[in-house]
């Protein structure tokens, strides 16, 4: 039993070692075959991974040439710039060369030129001087005093000769100029209209009867004290038939007296208390009236933005006159011309039209300032923030300062346009009178001068002058030195046309 036993587990025993040799050479040759099969598939990787850096390698070999090859190229184009530079710097280099040996010829030339020169003017010197002996030997002249004959006949020349040059330039910018200069002017005084119509200096208050004159009066006076020291404005009650004369510096208290005088005559309650509430009233409705009629021109002109305060002295040129002429009459029609002649030249005619109302603001002005009306209005303009160039065309319109932009000069032409057209202004007549006197005064200082005639109020002076005492040359001469006289030393309006007349006459009687 025993044996059975060891049989058996020696059986069992062989059994699991053959089991297990079968089991170890079944899993060798598995593995084998797996091994094998590892082999073959890394092989086939490998063989692909050696193709694809191949390629790789090869493409990288294609992208290096090219960048060589490109890299070639530009160096031989930089290479052939720096050739062509080089050779340019070469043909400079040798041109400077020969301009410098050409200046070293010019230099020794003019240096031999020099000297001969010196010598020619040392052996010229020898000789003027020799010269000058002889002819103060002959003359019996010294050096200086032919000096100073040569000089004084020098001087007429060149004073002649000055003369026909400056008529020559005159002529030719008058051929250059007038005519477009004509037609500017011409068109713009044909496009603006204006009133002839001027406002006197001094008010006509009428009444219907004399007898308002003593209600006017009062009692010793008293409501006339009261009425003048009310406005300031002196009431002059005279002899006049159904009239009243209020005289006073500003238009403006005046045009206060006529309307408060107005309002008390219809009213008739007339009384130093009464007086005094009517002009009070009467200045209120007055300062109203002068800002809506600021407001009202500036919009017809089309003026925009413009200071509250400058409006307000716009309203007060109604009441102010120049010259016969209603201030703000001359400046709406100075604002049309401005505006007309800066369209016809291609500025700006809004800003043109705008200087033009403002140039004579000065005039309004209610502080007594001592300067031109210019300057103060161009002050005013910079105080309420006008542009610059409105400022100097205010300032400059009567050359109080430098004219700095196109539209000073316009502003300055329509204002003598405006002021010089007929019917536009009235002078004094002792005013008048002593301008034309002046002129003819003027010309008669002159030597040969035999006549005078101031014609054309004053904007033509004739000169009749002696033939057998002044030359053809002498009176363009004359005329030329008459003419820069009058604009230097008198003030006119427009211009002044000087005409020197010189004739011969022969006078036989036949008996």
């Amino acid at each position: 039993m025993q044996l059975s036993l060891s049989v058996v587990v020696i059986i069992g025993i062989v059994s699991l070692l053959i089991g297990a040799g079968i089991c170890f050479m079944i899993v060798r040759f598995t593995s084998m075959g797996l091994v094998k099969k590892a082999e073959e598939e890394a092989e086939m990787i490998k063989k692909n991974k050696i193709v694809e850096a191949k390629e790789k390698f090869i493409a990288l070999k294609l992208e290096h040439e090219k960048l060589v090859s490109e890299h070639e190229r530009k160096q031989q184009q930089q290479d052939q710039r720096l050739q062509q530079r080089e050779q340019q710097l070469n043909q400079r280099q040798g041109e400077l060369q020969r301009q410098q040996n050409d200046l070293q010829q010019r230099n020794q030339q003019l240096d031999q030129q020099l000297k001969a020169v010196e010598f020619k003017t040392q052996e010229i010197d020898k000789m003027h001087h020799q010269a000058q002996q002889q002819l103060e030997a002959a003359s019996g002249l010294s050096a200086e005093e032919a000096k100073k004959q040569l000089v004084e006949a020098l001087k007429d020349e060149a004073k002649t000769n000055a003369m026909s040059y400056i008529n020559e330039i005159m002529d030719d910018a008058r051929m250059t100029a007038s005519k477009e200069a004509k037609k500017i002017i011409i068109q713009t005084i044909q496009r603006v209209s204006s009133e002839t119509a001027a406002e006197n200096t001094v008010s006509i208050f009428h009444i219907e009867n004399d007898e308002v004159k003593g209600r006017i009066i009062g009692r010793e006076g008293r409501n006339i004290r009261a009425l003048e020291a009310a406005t300031g404005v002196e009431i002059v009650v005279d002899d006049t038939p159904e009239a009243i004369t209020l005289s006073a510096f500003d238009p403006v208290r005046r045009e206060i007296a006529r309307l408060s005088l107005h309002q008390l005559v219809q009213d008739g309650r007339i009384h130093p208390a009464r007086i005094e509430e009517v002009v009070a009233k009467v200045k209120k409705q007055i300062e109203e009236e002068i800002i809506e009629t600021g407001k009202r021109t500036t919009i017809d002109l089309g003026i925009h933005g413009l200071h509250p305060e400058l409006i307000r002295m716009v309203g007060r040129m109604k009441y102010r006159s120049s010259y016969g002429q209603n201030l703000l009459q001359h400046s709406r029609e100075t604002a049309n011309l401005c505006a007309a002649m800066a369209s016809e030249l291609g500025i700006n005619p809004k800003r043109a039209r705008r200087a033009g109302l403002l140039h004579d603001i000065g005039k309004v002005a209610e502080e007594d300032l001592e300067m031109p009306h210019a300057e103060i209005g161009m002050k005013m303009c910079e105080k309420y923030g006008e542009k610059p160039d409105i400022c100097n065309a205010v300032g400059a319109h009567h050359d109080e300062c430098e004219m700095e932009t196109l539209i000073a000069p316009i502003v300055q032409a329509c204002d003598a346009i405006s002021g010089a057209r007929p019917g536009a202004r009235r002078e004094i007549v002792e005013t008048y009178v002593k301008r034309l006197n002046d002129l003819e005064n003027m010309a008669r200082s002159y030597p040969g001068v035999i006549k005078t005639y101031a014609l054309q109020a004053g904007r033509e002076l004739r000169v009749i002058v002696g033939a057998d005492k002044i030359s053809d040359k002498d009176t363009e001469l004359l005329s030329f030195d008459l003419a820069k006289r009058i604009q230097d030393e008198m003030t006119y309006p427009g211009q002044v046309k000087v005409t020197v007349i010189r004739e011969t006459r022969a006078v036989n009687y036949a008996k």
